[in-house]
């Protein structure tokens, strides 16, 4: 593979990516207008996806320490 070669990337669509978070459509919505969601990927169909390696970063980021 040359140094020019796109590597692709897993992307979760909005039902995907609320599935492996455990939330609702809704709490990501809610997320989303606060600026506080994972980034997102808008499709030229309107469409959101979100690049999983960009989710895990996201959730490294929520991380807290235990008291």
């Amino acid at each position: 593979m040359n140094n020019n070669a796109i590597q692709l990337e897993t992307l979760l669509s909005t039902p995907e990516l609320c599935d492996f978070l455990g939330i609702s459509r809704d709490t990501l919505y809610e997320w989303r207008e606060i600026n506080t969601a994972p980034p997102a990927i808008k499709l030229p169909n309107g469409h959101l996806r979100f690049a999983l390696s960009a989710v895990r970063e996201w959730l490294n980021g929520r991380q807290e320490r235990a008291a």
